[in-house]
């Protein structure tokens, strides 16, 4: 079957009428959640985890991916109007949107932010449903030694595209190993670090983890920095809409921004941060009016945002196709996944085609959806500024245990619910990335496992773990991820910073 027939059956699933809700229900949380300043869709997701366990897998997916694109959108509501970038994606954003508002153009900001990441979405959703069948027809002749290598890059990827240190992130990523170690030896049958206790026979939960982690981790986080900080929201004055000259000065950014981000989404080293950083570096290198940029240009704004969005479709391929995570939302997608029985990868596409396809096919629903919800409804999302902080992460709070308890009724498992949420919220204190963490404890067994085979097969000579040719390009990739995100980084954030500066005088 052609890419065009799977993608029309995939559209025929989306259009299911529980699968259109669970598709609505996502992107409306999403947005919600990417108003809300400090929280994210992976805090999200990872919420909803235990909750979904028993629904259907086809429409709990769809509904991570709803918030997962609804977050991309809802970011910029904040970075415009509050200067506050609900995460590293949006912090360019917010430095000409703000501006745009503070000028009375806070709707014309929104507005290009938004027909952007719809133009954006919509572009890399197309191109992940083409490009993905092609990634998977290579993934199909991998064994051991080349899944083991896959893997590796896998851990590397997680290790320096997260946070600000690549050793800060292997230090979590081996915290989740420790973790993966836990329970019964999938090949000898023997219990491995469970101190005598049987609750831990069975392993650490993913969904536990992610929950504590993200959620229990984050709320402690934010209780402890206090409420000192006073936080003005910028009224939208005028007119939503944007004028001829604002869609003349937007639409070729959002082109560019769609063409930068996507490409760098779908590398394994990839991430929707640096695809923002290059592409206001773009929009400032070609504008015609390069002073502006500092003072409220909207070209700063449509560019980045479509960057942002494109980024979180092309962040799908790896996940789909290699079972690859390149964000911490990707990452706990990941755990969903597993949540069901499904691993990510080439046999995914050949074993439940019903469930990828239709997932990929919401993509396109969704982003119609989000176009709807954000223009007209854009004095709703301002007014979620204003929920209390202690009300909103008391409630965080409060869903994190209830959802747990829900999934496994156990003291127990309440007792490791709170100990990872302080091991979270201690992680952030030191700046040490949580997303490795989770992500060691998915990928770890797999490897382990794989590596195993390989070593079985070759009677114990690790040398032909490098004789494959795609084991080799694999592992010689992942020693140039450690590399290119760093130099990508540091060249967007010496742009930015000196922008800021330049703001300062």
């Amino acid at each position: 079957m052609s890419t065009f027939e799977f993608l029309f059956q995939g559209i025929l699933v989306a259009m299911q009428p529980m699968n259109l809700m669970y598709a609505l229900v996502g992107v409306t949380l999403g947005t919600a959640v990417g108003v809300l300043p400090g929280i994210g869709p992976a805090l999200t997701v990872a919420l909803l985890l235990p909750v979904t366990y028993k629904l259907d897998p086809a429409g709990s997916l769809i509904m991570f991916a709803g918030i997962y694109y609804g977050g991309m959108y809802g970011g910029s509501t904040t970075s415009i109007l509050l200067n506050t970038p609900g995460e590293s994606a949006s912090i360019v954003t917010a430095l000409e949107g703000n501006k745009m508002a503070r000028a009375g153009r806070g709707g014309p900001a929104l507005a290009t932010a938004a027909i952007g990441s719809f133009v954006a979405g919509l572009i890399a959703t197309l191109g992940l449903a083409f490009i993905a069948p092609y990634i998977v027809k290579l993934a199909l002749v991998f064994g051991p030694r080349e899944y083991f290598a896959l893997m590796v890059l896998a851990f590397v990827t997680v290790s320096s595209a997260f946070g600000d240190s690549a050793l800060r992130g292997l230090t979590s990523l081996f915290i989740g190993f420790a973790l993966a170690m836990v329970g019964i030896d999938q090949q000898t049958g023997q219990a491995r670090l469970s101190f005598g206790v049987p609750d831990l026979l069975d392993g650490v939960e993913v969904t536990t983890l992610a929950v504590a982690m993200f959620a229990i981790g984050e709320t402690l986080y934010i209780a402890a920095q206090g409420n000192n900080i006073a936080e003005k929201v910028e009224a939208v004055k005028g007119s939503l809409w944007m004028t001829a000259e604002d869609w003349g000065r937007s639409w070729k950014a959002w082109l560019r921004g769609t063409l930068i981000g996507f490409p760098i989404g779908a590398m394994p080293a990839g991430g929707a941060e640096i695809g923002t950083f290059l592409s206001y570096a773009t929009e400032k290198r070609l504008a015609k009016n390069p002073e502006e940029f500092g003072h409220g240009a909207i070209e700063g704004v449509a560019g980045p945002e479509a960057a942002n969005n494109a980024s979180a479709a092309g962040t799908l391929v790896p996940l789909l196709t290699l079972g690859l995570p390149t964000t911490a939302t990707a990452a706990i997608m990941l755990a969903g996944f597993q949540q069901y029985g499904l691993q990510p990868g080439p046999l995914l596409f050949a074993n439940n085609p019903q469930i990828v396809w239709g997932l990929i096919a919401s993509l396109l629903i969704a982003n119609a959806m989000l176009l709807v919800l954000n223009l007209p409804l854009i004095g709703l999302w301002v007014r979620l500024l204003t929920i209390p902080k202690p009300w909103l992460y008391a409630g965080i709070l409060l869903f994190a245990t209830l959802g747990t308890i829900g999934a496994n009724p156990s003291v127990f498992e309440l007792g490791m619910l709170l100990a990872f949420g302080v091991l979270g919220y201690i992680m952030r204190l030191f700046g040490y990335p949580i997303a490795p963490a989770v992500v060691g404890l998915i990928l770890g067994p797999l490897a382990e496992q794989q590596l195993r085979r390989a070593l079985a097969i070759s009677q114990g000579d690790v040398s032909t773990l490098v004789m494959s040719p795609i084991a080799a390009g694999l592992l010689i990739v992942a020693a140039a991820a450690f590399i290119i995100p760093l130099i990508l980084r540091l060249r967007g954030r010496g742009q930015v910073l000196s922008q800021l500066a330049a703001n300062e005088d």
